[in-house]
């Protein structure tokens, strides 16, 4: 051949065959083309080229020109055509799901973000390049010809684009660095100059210092600079022989022959691999579904005996309610038959003293004494009538709620509806006895009146009956018409201070000449003022409730780590007698205030800040207050003598010793914290104060399980992992393994992070460290409960690589705990005994080894049988593919499970939450040291109004 090119002339060249045979046989063009074209197949059968020259241009042999019958001649009779629209018409170019994304996955890096679809995403990332000639199977995409060396040559573009990013930012660093450096060595020339003016000798030692430095960041440059040429040619070479890699992973893939019947089995085998997934797919959801149907009908049933269990004991607490009521009733029956005697009889000795008063004056003092006492014995029979009153108008109020709530449970308590109806028939004739038990006593108080300014006057005037001895006995006659005017006096009640009463010696003379009309005089005068008197104390009662009432309302902080709010409102009530009084309102507005604040707030301070100081109110109440002896009360008769009116003033006058007290003096923290006898509204008080305490501590737990609530069913599996950049026989970079690993404990630490709040805000408001760790105890309770129900109901969540996410998680909660301490986090750690063992089961190695007594004693001792079950028959290895128990370990287990079964009826593998409260009073008493009160500060607003001075502490 007469080519010039080398390899052409090469392929045309005459073999020494076809030379020898040309003078013997006539050489065609035709057997020419054959003999070339076979000897190009059998070097096609050696080598894999990607182009194949198979066309003689022209029969001229003249280079740049192409005869074009003649090539389409060739092409044709070679079956070049054929080939090409074969290879036209179908997808040469093929690529799973997760090589595709895993090359072009850099074009459109926001497909892959979370937990994605694989199909999905290359689908998506096709469509944003916006090529057409594709088609998506159900594990491959295929390309037609030509579109791989598109998507490979944007992706060069993007990786182009990095590259010169990258060199941009490092010859800015480069540059800048240089800056900096040169930037420095000018300044220290600069100040080695100017210190060259000054110091002339030490001139040449400043230079050797300054050509060191520039000499020491010259070389550093040039080191640099070779370090970072010889990593730039390290990463080209690594670049280089990954992309050879690569393409000889296309050859080999591209080489393949996908058999038809290979492919056949294989979607085949998909197929009923598909089929028994979605079959055990199936049995877990009736399994799950038929047990959580079961589980509806048992809570149905223990609701049902819960209710049922109420019922019967608001049954009885409403027949001790009645029997209660009755016997109040009867009392105040006893009580009113001896009041009327002690009136016969106290008028009766308040005649004959009188009459005894004008025969026998040396027995005056003697008289005076026992008036004194039958004045203090009517006074308390009169305050207990006062007593019996607001508890029957409350058992009234109570009694029309009971209705209300037995028109509910009409089936339940129909036997005590005949019961309220005849106590409110008993109370309605109770009241109108009481009118006139009251209409009956002013006249009493008007009779007993007159008889009680007498002795006032008679026991001011003690010291000088001796020298008045002459003229009472003179004026005895002018003293027993008073005795008729005690019918007609008003009733005025027995004054705190003895001032108004105090007459001199003219005043009484001048009172005795004229009796009939100083008394009528004295009478009407000194009902008016007692009236008014009565009106400014009770006004300024009311003033200083609303002041204390204002106060609690706002956050009055701390003093001493002790709740201000609380040791005020103790103060104040012992201060005003509320404990000792038998009808006060002011137990009823505090709960209500208290009440308005707590109802629906949801924020976890305020609910602190009010459970401390209800709790340490509750403590003040629980260890200072000791009830009243209601019970021993009907069966001590009262002594007839003591006049009603008298005992009306003893209830409204404080006791003797803070009567005695100054009136500037204030409560000490002795004083404060000493045994008071609380009557009934002081007990309800109690009572109501215990409920505020259940309540808020149940509404802090139920914020911290509503809130962990997410994040516990988000850890008990563990997340997924991205696969961006993730390929076969690469390893993961540094970035990529944080990452994932933030995400993997991000919802533990949000749990931690929730109780540390939660902490951080009982102690910053003084909760006692037994609820704080009553609270924690039961929260970890309910982690239990919820992670180990969750572990035995998804079967995706019992597998090895889970079980190691969930011990990691506890390993946090375990930190926490010892960080904590046990003064606040108490026994929490063992709340987590069955989610622990459940988890070292799944983590154990060799469990086809472990026999049922290692398990059940050894391994697992907190959980059951149908538990360890449960978690054997759903246990599958993910990372190491390793089997569950031996099939022995199994049946014994299903064995004893019947033998269970028949034996007990409950054979739930689930565990329960327990949201009762878990302490009482007295634990709460118990778990609080004595408060001293005396170091209090009280709030600014109370301590500018002087009714509150008493709660100033006492100056040394």
């Amino acid at each position: 051949m007469s080519s010039r090119s080398p390899f052409v002339a090469e392929l045309f060249s005459l073999s020494s065959e076809d030379s020898t045979k040309s003078s013997s046989k006539l050489s065609s063009v035709a057997t020419r083309f054959k003999q070339q074209l076979q000897l190009l197949m059998d070097i096609l059968g050696t080598t894999e080229p990607h182009y194949i020259r198979c066309v003689k241009p022209n029969n001229e042999n003249k280079p740049g020109k192409f005869d074009n019958p003649s090539v389409l001649h060739q092409l044709r009779c070679g079956g070049v055509l054929e080939a090409v629209r074969i290879s036209c018409a179908g997808y040469p170019t093929r690529r799973t799901f997760d090589e595709f994304l895993a090359r072009f996955g850099l074009l459109a890096p926001d497909v892959l973000v979370g937990n994605y679809n694989e199909r999905a995403a290359t689908e998506e990332l096709l469509k944003r390049m916006k090529l057409s000639n594709y088609q998506i199977g159900k594990s491959k995409v295929f390309l037609r010809a030509g579109q791989m060396a598109e998507l490979d040559a944007r992706r060069a573009e993007v990786l182009y684009a990095a590259a010169k990013a990258i060199q941009r930012r490092f010859h800015t660093y480069i540059a800048r660095k240089h800056f900096l450096a040169m930037h420095r060595a000018a300044v220290q020339i600069q100040a080695y100059w100017r210190g060259h003016l000054g110091r002339l000798l030490y001139e040449e030692r400043r230079r050797e210092v300054a050509a060191i430095m520039i000499q020491k960041v010259v070389r550093m440059w040039q080191l640099r600079k070779s370090f970072l040429s010889a990593r730039k040619a390290a990463l080209m070479i690594q670049a280089c022989l990954r992309l050879f890699f690569l393409r000889q992973e296309k050859q080999r893939i591209l080489a393949a022959n996908a058999a038809t019947k290979i492919q056949a089995k294989w979607k085949a085998w998909v197929c009923f691999r598909r089929y028994k997934q979605l079959q055990k797919s199936a049995i877990a959801f009736q399994c799950a579904w038929r047990s959580r149907v079961a589980r509806k009908e048992l809570r149905s049933l223990r609701m049902a005996a819960r209710e049922t269990g109420a019922l019967q004991e608001q049954k009885s607490k409403l027949e001790k309610r009645c029997e209660e009521l009755t016997l109040r009733l009867q009392l105040e029956k006893r009580l009113r038959i001896d009041v009327e005697e002690s009136k016969s009889i106290e008028l009766g000795k308040l005649q004959s003293t009188l009459m005894e008063m004008q025969q026998q004056i040396e027995a005056l003092g003697a008289e005076i004494v026992e008036e004194r006492e039958t004045n203090k014995m009517l006074s308390g029979q009169l305050s207990s009538l006062v007593k019996v009153r607001p508890t029957l108008e409350a058992s009234e109020l109570k009694n029309q709620k009971l209705t209300k709530e037995n028109e509910r449970l009409r089936m339940v308590i129909s036997t005590l509806e005949t019961k309220l109806v005849e106590a409110e028939k008993e109370l309605s004739e109770t009241k109108k006895e009481n009118e006139k038990m009251l209409q009956k006593s002013k006249e009493a108080e008007s009779r007993i009146c007159k008889v009680q300014e007498t002795l006032q006057r008679l026991e001011e005037k003690m010291s000088n009956l001796e020298s008045e001895n002459q003229v009472l006995r003179k004026q005895v006659l002018s003293v027993s018409p008073t005795s008729t005017l005690t019918d007609r006096t008003k009733p005025t009640m027995q004054q705190r201070t003895p001032d108004i009463c105090r007459l001199t010696n003219g005043e009484i003379k001048s009172w005795q000449a004229s009796p009939i009309q100083n008394s009528a005089y004295h009478s009407g005068s000194l009902s008016q003022f007692e009236q008014r008197r009565q009106r400014v104390l009770t006004d300024r009662q009311q003033d200083n409730q609303e002041a204390l009432l204002q106060c609690i309302t706002k956050d009055v902080g701390f003093s001493h780590d002790k709740p201000v709010a609380a040791c005020i409102i103790y103060k104040c009530l012992l201060n005003w007698h509320a404990f000792e009084s038998d009808r006060t309102d002011i137990f009823d507005r505090i709960t209500e205030t208290i009440g308005t604040i707590v109802e629906g707030q949801e924020s976890n301070i305020m609910l602190a800040y009010w459970l401390s100081n209800t709790s340490t109110l509750l403590f003040l109440l629980q260890r200072n207050l000791k009830p009243s002896g209601i019970s021993s009360t009907p069966q001590r008769r009262p002594s007839p003598s003591p006049s009603l009116l008298s005992r009306m003033a003893q209830s409204l006058r404080p006791p003797s010793s803070v009567r005695s007290m100054p009136t500037n003096s204030v409560l000490t923290g002795l004083e404060v914290l000493r045994h008071v006898e609380a009557k009934l509204p002081a007990l309800l008080f109690k009572q109501q104060l215990t409920a505020f305490v259940e309540k808020l501590y149940g509404m802090l737990r139920d914020n911290l399980k509503k809130e962990i609530s997410p994040l516990l069913t988000a850890c008990i599996q563990a997340p997924r992992t991205s696969r961006v950049g993730m390929v076969k026989g690469q390893s993961r970079s540094p970035s990529a393994t944080s990452s994932s690993q933030h995400l993997l404990s991000s919802h533990w630490h949000s749990i931690i992070n929730s109780l540390n709040e939660l902490l951080n805000t009982l102690r910053c408001n003084h909760v006692p460290p037994f609820l704080i760790c009553k609270i924690f105890t039961q929260i970890f309770s309910f982690i239990n409960v919820q992670l180990f129900n969750s572990l035995l109901l998804r079967r995706e969540c019992c597998s090895f690589s889970n079980g190691e996410y969930v011990k990691a998680g506890l390993t946090e909660l375990e930190r926490w705990i010892h960080e904590t301490t046990e003064k606040y986090a108490g026994r929490a750690w063992d709340q987590l005994s069955y989610i622990r063992q459940a988890v070292g089961f799944l983590v154990v190695n060799q469990k086809p080894k472990k026999s049922l007594d290692e398990i059940t004693h050894d391994l697992c001792p907190v959980l059951s049988i149908p538990q360890l079950y449960r978690i054997s028959t759903m246990y599958w290895d993910d990372k190491y593919g390793t089997h569950s128990v031996s099939p022995e370990v199994i049946a014994s287990m299903r064995k004893l499970m019947t033998d269970e079964s028949n034996s007990s009826s409950n054979n739930s593998f689930l565990l329960d939450d327990d949201s009762s409260i878990p302490f009482s009073v007295e634990d709460i008493s118990k778990s609080f040291s004595d408060i001293d009160l005396s170091g209090i500060d009280p709030p600014s607003m109370l301590c500018e109004n002087a009714a509150f001075h008493f709660l100033q502490a006492v100056p040394e």
